[in-house]
């Protein structure tokens, strides 16, 4: 066992003097943090004093969130937040990319300073490595590679089975409401009341009257996340009106993504006293099954519906007017209990086998890791 710093030299790279958005005149690419980790280059530059790279050469994220991330480079210039390893002639290159993957966690976790974290160059350095002769080493690589190999292929085919559920809860609700001869086609402003609610605002500061409000924010794809959940001043005149009650279904207004505007979510009492902001749209039922409508309105979001009645410009909102215009197919009272239980009966399967798959990618990533540790404690 030997110290990596025996064997590795880091090159931090540096900011250049002049970069330009084209190719021209021999500049080649500015390797920063997003030409590294996703390949987009956005930036060239031909100035000879900053650290070149080759394809293939090792960087590693110096600076940032993900310090300590170890890649291969392309052709170009070391962008300033990374950094060129220089690898010894008795070490192979892949091996030591193993390695240093090997100790992501830890890096990643224990970085210096305050503001931007920064790699802890020492610790790396310190760290000690199983160096055996190339031929050796390179025979270990083939070994990671291949158990790599086949671990990913399980990934990709527990990543197609959870594209496979999502297509399944489509088709579920596509069916449910699938309407019948004796089915009416309405809109919601008249099968219940329609509300936005209450701006936020410096004068709406929590004083006298302190009550917790949901926010866009608070409504996601698998219900109300009630863990972040914020207090403004709701007068009891105030509270009359905005004061959700059980069975309300809660829609996301506005968002800056098109994608997440029209979430919906059922407000089961789960806070004793709470309202709700204008970045929320509440429908309160007149007769009608909230849950029957909260699943229509779900098989609205899956399906893109908002993205065609959306307005705003850099934050999209439904509106309340747009909410209130839109039909929705109901059928009948006494069978909406019914279509529920279906609906809810096939996607309680379909939720247990996602948890499952989630827990195998999970797994997944922890092999990963254990495979890389074993390599280099000299076990495979």
């Amino acid at each position: 066992m030997v110290k990596i710093e025996t064997i590795i030299e880091l090159k931090k790279g540096k900011k250049p003097n002049s970069i330009s958005l084209l190719s021209e005149n021999g500049a080649l690419p500015y390797v920063d943090i997003k030409a590294f980790e996703k390949g987009i280059i956005e930036a060239y530059t031909n100035d000879d004093k900053c650290i070149s790279c080759e394809d293939g050469d090792l960087l590693i994220v110096c600076d940032g969130s993900r310090s300590g991330l170890v890649g291969r480079a392309i052709k170009g210039y070391v962008g300033s937040t990374l950094a060129r390893i220089d690898i010894d002639s008795s070490a192979d290159k892949d091996y030591i990319y193993y390695f240093i993957q090997g100790k992501y966690a830890l890096l990643n976790t224990q970085k210096k300073g305050t503001g931007t974290p920064h790699l802890n160059a020492a610790l790396l350095k310190e760290s000690r490595i199983f160096l055996p002769d190339i031929s050796t080493q390179r025979r270990i690589v083939a070994k990671i590679e291949e158990l790599f190999s086949q671990l990913d292929s399980g990934v990709e085919t527990l990543k197609k089975t959870k594209a496979q559920l999502a297509v399944y809860r489509q088709a579920v609700l596509k069916e449910a409401f699938s309407p019948m001869e004796n089915w009416e086609h309405k809109r919601l402003s008249e099968i219940g009341v329609v509300n936005l609610g209450r701006q936020r605002s410096p004068k709406n500061v929590s004083n006298n009257y302190p009550t917790k409000y949901i926010r866009a924010a608070n409504i996601t794809e698998t219900g109300l996340s009630l863990t972040d959940v914020l207090d403004m001043e709701f007068t009891p005149k105030e509270k009359e009106k905005y004061l959700l009650k059980h069975g309300d279904i809660v829609v996301s207004e506005a968002s800056g993504s098109i994608t997440q505007v029209g979430k919906p979510a059922i407000w089961e009492e789960q806070l004793s006293e709470c309202c709700f902001q204008n970045t929320v749209i509440r429908l309160r039922l007149k007769n009608d099954n909230p849950k029957y409508v909260y699943w229509y309105l779900k098989y609205l979001y899956v399906n893109g519906y908002y993205s065609r009645i959306v307005g705003g410009v850099g934050i999209n909102h439904i509106g309340a007017g747009n909410f209130s215009n839109i039909e929705i197919d109901l059928a009948p009272i006494s069978e909406q209990d019914k279509i529920v239980n279906q609906i809810e009966s096939r996607l309680s399967v379909c939720d247990s086998i996602e948890k499952i798959v989630d827990e195998a990618l999970q797994q997944a990533e922890g092999l990963r890791q254990s495979i890389l540790k074993k390599a280099f404690e000299g076990e495979i």
